[in-house]
């Protein structure tokens, strides 16, 4: 758990506590059944709400007083998971109603000293708000209507209340230390023969074989007194054409080298040029919110070349994929080894980029100064209105608008104040994430 704050859920059983849990998570991970008693011992998941981290706790229902060992055991989980949390959410069930038992837990928790906050579950139509007003009696606090099940009514506005005072998450970042750089791209485009060369050895086999490389490979390598750890993929095949079985397996190790790598090297083939794969390969490189650096390989194969031969193979990069177009470009021999060591050097360049934060003074002032240049235009009569900015994480850089109204804030205008970061502060080579938060009344 580390120095997480924590989080139990607690209740009686069968008022949603793991739908809750699996709800918070985005993925089904915690057991939910009808039957009483199904999750009896306490389960911990690592969440994240507003790139805020912390710990949740699912308990088993507690019902205080029952002396079946199954319901005594859960009681006492319960009771040990509220010890250990930071905050708890008492979940009761809007659908049933108030049940005695409500009562009895609510005393117990008012007696452990810990914050609370009080979620009436199964509220799932606004009609229905009104049936959380007779557990104000529990006198545990404002009750909050949610829906777990659908993720309707409050959920937001509960987690919101819960992290308030939790602590942005950050890794601790050692610049340009054992940097991981996973080499991909579809087959035969030379990654095995970019990863021997950049070692010097025949650390890989390489063949014309298309999948040769079944396996992600790992490989440390000193360049300039500096460590990277090279990481060598299968190629990355098209869906329909990967067979079940190893290859499948292949594939699905090479994303997740992408997801652990610090650093992406997309590998590209110079005489075939761009391909429908290589746009799928960088998009997921995108969606993993890694720094990148796109390496168009074999390029001693590349006839009659002149000094506009490069520019000219950028511009259809930038026409094929717009979407990259923050991405250094690199045109490499493994065979000549030419422009290979570029690699090391671009690959320190863009993960001191994805590891840059920014002042948050100076951050709001490209903000408000974009938004006075290009105001968002008004949307039946209402206009975005953007209070301040805040840069929440790095790897990559993350940055959060607190707005007066989500639904005037459109993609077309994310992307205008994501180029004006990128004109004020670089981030070269990484991608960035803007998401916004509704703060105040909506006007």
């Amino acid at each position: 758990m580390g120095n997480k704050p924590v989080v139990a859920i607690v209740g009686r059983p069968n008022t949603g506590k793991s739908t809750l849990v699996n709800r918070i998570l985005g993925s089904r991970r915690s057991i939910v059944d009808d039957q009483a008693g199904v999750t009896r011992d306490r389960i911990y998941f690592d969440a994240q709400w507003m790139e805020k981290e912390f710990t949740i706790i699912d308990t088993g229902g507690i019902i205080p007083g029952d002396e079946d060992e199954i319901m005594l055991n859960i009681f006492t989980q319960a009771k040990v998971a509220c010890e250990e949390a930071d905050k708890i959410i008492f979940l009761v069930d809007g659908k049933e109603g108030l049940n005695p038992i409500d009562y009895d837990i609510a005393n117990v928790l008012r007696k452990s000293g810990k914050e609370v906050f009080l979620a009436v579950n199964k509220i799932d139509t606004p009609e229905k708000f009104a049936d959380t007003s007779e557990f104000y009696s529990l006198a545990i606090g404002d009750p909050v209507a949610i829906s777990a099940l659908h993720g309707s009514g409050g959920v937001g506005d509960l987690l919101d209340a819960v992290t308030k005072d939790f602590s942005y998450s950050e890794k601790e970042i050692t610049p340009c230390e054992n940097i991981r750089i996973a080499i991909v791209g579809k087959p035969n485009v030379g990654k095995s023969s970019i990863v021997n060369a950049l070692l010097n050895k025949e650390r890989v086999i390489v063949s014309d074989v298309s999948g040769t490389t079944r396996d992600a490979i790992d490989s440390k390598v000193k360049y300039e007194g500096e460590e990277f750890i090279l990481v060598d993929t299968a190629g990355i095949r098209k869906k329909s054409k990967v067979d079940w079985g190893i290859e499948k397996f292949a594939v699905d190790r090479s994303i997740r080298a992408i997801r652990n790598a610090d650093v992406a090297v997309l590998v590209i083939d110079a005489t075939e040029g761009i391909t429908e794969q290589d746009k799928k390969i960088a998009g997921t490189i995108l969606d993993s919110g890694k720094a990148c650096i796109l390496a168009v390989n074999k390029w001693d194969l590349i006839e009659d070349k002149q000094a506009s031969t490069i520019n000219k193979f950028e511009k259809e990069i930038e026409t094929d994929m717009p979407f990259f177009s923050f991405v250094p470009k690199v045109f490499i021999s493994a065979k000549t080894k030419q422009r290979l060591v570029n690699i090391y050097k671009l690959t320190k360049e863009v993960y001191e980029q994805t590891s840059k934060r920014v002042s948050t003074s100076i951050l709001n002032k490209i903000i408000m100064d974009a938004v006075s240049m290009t105001p968002p235009v008004s949307i039946r009569g209402k206009r975005l209105k953007i209070f301040y900015v805040t840069q929440v994480k790095t790897n990559p850089p993350t940055f959060v608008l607190f707005i007066n109204n989500s639904d005037l804030l459109k993609d077309n205008y994310i992307k205008y104040l994501e180029n004006k970061l990128r004109e004020a502060f670089g981030f070269k080579g990484t991608p960035i994430k803007i998401s916004a938060k509704e703060k105040g009344e909506k006007k």
